[in-house]
């Protein structure tokens, strides 16, 4: 559950920034994505990664590694075939980094950490 929350925390940062909610946790053969927000012929393709501490995996940075990169590409090329209308979209892909503090409903220790990978 605590992924989910995470997912939506995200979610509703960047709906207050304007973007517009598309897919969330969208999934094919590939695997899935878990938000994908859009602004005028703009994608945002967002990874979300929740950790209670920095362990080794640096906030769920290293989480992220070339095989998790090529599932999320190959998992947005199926979406993108199904949504032919966004094939001329700039496309971004960001991670949150979401820390999490160990308690029943979830709440965040500090700010969501965000990385653009890809423009």
């Amino acid at each position: 559950m605590e992924g989910l929350g995470a997912e939506l925390e995200a979610l509703q940062l960047l709906k207050q920034r304007g973007w517009a909610l598309l897919e969330h946790r969208w999934s094919c053969r590939w695997g899935e994505l878990d938000l994908l927000v859009s602004k005028p012929q703009r994608l945002l393709l967002v990874e979300v990664k929740a950790r209670s501490r920095c362990g080794p995996d640096n906030w769920g940075l290293g989480a992220f590694g070339p095989q998790k990169r090529r599932r999320l590409e190959r998992s947005f090329s199926c979406w993108l075939a199904l949504n032919p209308n966004w094939h001329g979209a700039s496309v971004q892909i960001a991670l949150a980094l979401v820390p999490l503090v160990s308690r029943p409903r979830l709440r965040l220790s500090r700010p969501i950490r965000w990385l653009v990978l890809h423009s």
